[in-house]
């Protein structure tokens, strides 16, 4: 084998080693970007998911204070309702009462 030829094969051989390793370079990169990339986006749904239960935590709270507003408002009415029917025939219990301890 001649000289050049030698060359010419140990060239390639050096080129073949230096491809190698840009493309493990470029391999070991794309990598860490895609981690790097992945880990931004997953921080961020992650971000985006606790601000979406904030908000949902806030619309039931919501919802929470209107019905026991509501649940409030109708027990306040049920029992000024019992009240006004118990004043209505307070008169005739006593005159009941006074019944049964007079004997009329």
């Amino acid at each position: 084998m001649s000289l050049e030829a030698i060359q010419k094969v140990t060239d390639a051989e050096q080129e073949g080693q230096r491809r190698i390793a840009e493309a493990q370079t470029e391999a070991r990169q794309l990598v860490a970007d895609a981690q790097k990339n992945g880990e931004a986006l997953l921080k961020e749904v992650r971000a985006g998911a606790a601000e979406e239960g904030k908000n949902l935590m806030r619309q039931a709270e919501k919802r929470a204070a209107k019905k026991a507003e509501e649940i409030n408002g109708n027990a306040r009415a049920e029992g000024d309702a019992l009240r006004d029917t118990a004043k209505q025939h307070l008169n005739e219990a006593a005159d009941y009462i006074v019944r049964k301890v007079v004997g009329r």
